[in-house]
């Protein structure tokens, strides 16, 4: 940059400008200039103050990244191979036979059977989704309703399933 576009007593209000040295070697080479406000934007705290709340809350919202997860996955699994769901349908079918693996070894009553069963329950369902959305796409049909409905429930159970464990 030559002296004459510079300005040189005038400077912007907050501003820094710091000079990198040239690099050996490129002795043609202007040096490069890095300029620094010294606030962030609004954009940048706006930013900020929502990742601070997402990492202070993560455990909360533990259902909501998960299903975000679930919806982005099955959403480029049909983009690349749509017959990845037939994949996840046999995987759909694990949970049932986790669960009646586990009551033949470890018989559960009482509340550690609901808590087989729910958990049997809703990985079935999950995967079960994910194999319709990964065949037909996570916006087909009732899928995005179904997809949305689920992440309510979910997040409202957690909430107080979290209070319990």
């Amino acid at each position: 940059m030559s002296s004459r576009t510079r300005a040189r007593g005038m400077k912007a209000a907050g501003v820094h400008t710091v000079r990198i040295p040239r690099q050996r070697g490129r002795r043609g080479a202007q040096p490069f200039i890095v300029v620094v406000p010294e606030q962030p934007s609004l954009t940048r705290e706006a930013f900020g103050f929502v990742g601070r709340m997402l990492w202070r809350f993560r455990g909360a919202l533990a259902p909501t990244g998960l299903a975000l997860l679930a919806l982005a996955l099955t959403a480029v699994l049909h983009a690349i191979a749509w017959w990845s769901g037939i994949a996840l349908a046999v995987v759909a079918a694990a949970p049932v036979l986790w669960l009646g693996f586990l009551q033949t070894r470890r018989p559960g009553r009482g509340a550690t059977l609901r808590w087989r069963i729910a958990a049997t329950v809703t990985a079935a369902f999950g995967f079960g989704w994910m194999a319709l959305a990964a065949g037909f796409g996570p916006f087909a049909g009732p899928l995005e309703q179904v997809w949305l409905v689920a992440l309510i429930v979910a997040q409202a159970a957690w909430f107080f399933v979290r209070r319990s464990l």
